[in-house]
C-alpha cells in the first residue's frame, strides 16, 4: 500500500491512527533519507499510545525506551551505528519481549543482527508531500496493513494481490 503524506501534522496524525492498529509483539522499519519523517511518524505513535513528554530521536543514544502501561517501545534509530554488533551490547534480544513493539530507523545497517521486521515502511520525497509504501512481511505486518487501508479507506487487499498492481 502507498500513500501521499502532506506536512508534519498529518504525518503524527498518521503514526497516532497507526499506534491503535499496533498488537505487540512487533518489528517496524523505517526505511528512507535523512529528513523525511521516520521520527515524526514514531512521534505520533508515541502520542497515540499515551505518550505525553518529549520524543527524541535517538540518532546518538541509538536506543529510547518508552514504558507504555503494559507495554514497551523502542526506537532505535542505526544511522550512526559503527559495526551491527554493537547492538548486542544494548541488550536488543533483551527488548524484543511479548509486550514489545521494536522501531527501528536504518534497519539494514544492523546486519543480520538485527531481527526481521513484521512492516517495513518506506519514505520517499515528493515536491509538498511524502510518499509512504508499507510492506508486510509476517502475518502480523500482512494484518496490520489491511486494517490501515480499511482505517484509511483504502481498499483491502493481500500484499499478494496489491504487489503487481502500479501505485500499490
Amino acid at each position: 500500500m502507498k500513500i501521499e503524506i502532506r506536512g508534519e501534522a498529518a504525518q503524527e496524525a498518521l503514526g497516532q491512527l497507526l499506534a491503535g492498529l499496533l498488537r505487540p509483539p512487533l518489528i517496524l522499519w523505517l526505511e528512507g533519507d535523512l529528513g523525511t519523517g521516520k521520527t515524526t511518524l514514531t512521534r505520533g505513535i508515541l502520542r497515540g499510545l499515551g505518550h505525553g513528554g518529549a520524543v527524541r530521536s535517538p540518532t546518538f543514544t541509538l536506543l529510547e525506551p518508552y514504558e507504555l502501561g503494559p507495554r514497551r517501545l523502542y526506537h532505535l534509530d542505526l544511522y550512526r551505528l559503527g559495526d551491527p554488533e554493537e547492538l548486542e551490547y544494548l541488550g536488543l534480544r533483551d527488548l524484543l519481549e511479548r509486550d514489545s513493539i521494536l522501531i527501528v530507523e536504518w534497519p539494514r545497517r544492523g546486519g543480520r543482527v538485527l531481527p526481521a521486521a513484521d512492516l517495513e515502511i518506506r519514505f520517499d520525497y515528493r515536491a509538498d508531500a511524502r510518499a509512504l509504501e508499507f510492506q508486510s512481511l509476517s502475518p502480523g505486518g500482512e494484518a496490520l496493513v489491511m486494517a490501515l487501508a480499511a482505517s484509511l479507506g483504502e481498499p483491502a487487499r493481500s500484499t499478494d494481490e496489491a504487489a503487481g498492481e502500479k501505485g500499490y
